[in-house]
């Protein structure tokens, strides 16, 4: 009965084998995209200022609207490229109704308002094990003063403020929150 069992299971590993063996490797042949030169980026901007949404983008930016939160934007812009520290006071614990921009707060920086977004909260729940890691900037107050450097700040037609994207934190001296880098990336 053994004898049987190997001759049968025997041809069957090496045809197998050989199937495995001569089998291509098949890559994706894809065309790598080139880049796309300057003329077709400003026919694509063109052509997207013709839709609904980029009259709607055009009508925000030359709206007194849209034109406090670049002037919000430009008076920051030297302190996010060299990030550099910023003095801020929190003005409010949470983000403006409707806001899908995750956990954040509304902040002054120089008589200016901003939104000071961290992106989604995740929650690492084990029984042993449990991490936030903005743990330490829910016990913030209002009124509290902390020092902020981001590398980012950006705006969108849905808020009246311009966003910041919040890297580093610091109260009295005292580092609350770094963004931890990107993995596998720059």
């Amino acid at each position: 009965m053994k004898i049987a069992i190997y001759a049968l299971i025997l041809p069957l590993v090496v045809v197998s084998g050989l199937v495995f063996a001569n089998r291509e490797i098949k890559t994706s042949k894809r065309p790598t995209p080139k880049p796309i030169s300057a003329a077709e980026r400003k026919a694509a901007l063109k052509k997207w200022e013709a839709t609904p949404d980029g009259v709607r983008f055009k009508e925000w930016e030359a709206s007194p609207a849209g034109k406090k939160v670049y002037a919000g934007v430009a008076k920051i812009r030297k302190h996010i490229s060299a990030f550099t520290n910023m003095e801020a006071v929190i003005t409010s614990l949470s983000l403006p109704p409707g806001s899908r921009l995750g956990f954040g707060m509304m902040v002054r920086i120089n008589g200016d308002d901003y939104i000071l977004s961290f992106g989604q909260e995740k929650f690492d729940m084990n029984f042993l094990n449990y991490n936030n890691e903005f743990e330490q900037l829910h016990n913030l107050k209002v009124s509290d003063k902390i020092i902020i450097r981001s590398h980012n700040v950006s705006y969108a037609p849905k808020y009246s403020y311009p966003i910041v994207s919040g890297d580093y934190v610091e109260q009295d001296s005292k580092v609350i929150f770094k963004r931890a880098p990107r993995k596998g990336g720059c």
